[in-house]
């Protein structure tokens, strides 16, 4: 994934926030943030646990996007 790539994944997430707030878990900016901690700590699981070979302590815009992504619905 590019930065560019990167960067349309957090324009879609905005869009669907915007239009769809009832489908995140996490719909305030305090929650969201809370999210994106609790769900960086168990990034690595979820790459495992789908047999995914991605490092995640090895930063890349995939990885931050998977983060913003997963943490909209993280409980």
């Amino acid at each position: 994934m590019t930065r560019k790539d990167f960067i349309e994944v957090v324009k879609n997430l905005n869009t669907d926030l915007r239009k769809n707030p009832d489908k995140w878990e996490n719909n305030s900016l305090n929650d969201y943030l809370e999210a994106i901690s609790r769900y960086t700590e168990e990034i690595q699981a979820f790459y495992d646990n789908t047999n995914q070979n991605i490092n995640s302590e090895i930063p890349s815009w995939k990885i931050f996007a998977d983060i913003l992504k997963g943490a909209s619905i993280y409980e």
